[in-house]
């Protein structure tokens, strides 16, 4: 089920997204799991792997969307029950991330809570 969200619940579930992935990315680096460089510009969240390949994530506000951006393709997510659901697919965003992640990495990876 969609609800609309207002701009600040948006931003808000957005922005708790990105940091969480920042937080992710450095605990993967303290475990020495992988060693992904994130670089972020307001809304924009940047991954570069090992292998110079990057995924890229970033804030759509007018749409209340968040994109990811992988060597696969364009992923477009909006909340929906409660979770950033891919438009297409309904697929979490945390479905997709691993999936990609772990395609570029060459490795399992994984979002935890």
């Amino acid at each position: 089920m969609t609800l609309s969200m207002t701009d600040s619940e948006y931003h808000a579930q957005a922005d708790a997204l990105l940091r969480r992935l920042e937080t992710q990315m450095d605990r993967w680096l303290e475990d020495d799991v992988i060693d992904i460089d994130t670089q972020r510009a307001g809304g924009l969240l940047e991954l570069s792997f090992p292998d110079r390949s990057k995924l890229v994530i970033n804030k759509q506000p007018p749409l209340h969307e968040i994109w990811l951006a992988s060597r696969a393709g364009g992923f477009h997510f909006r909340w929906v029950d409660m979770a950033w659901r891919d438009t297409k697919t309904a697929q979490t965003f945390e479905q997709v991330f691993d999936e990609q992640a772990s395609r570029q990495a060459g490795r399992p990876l994984q979002l935890t809570a």
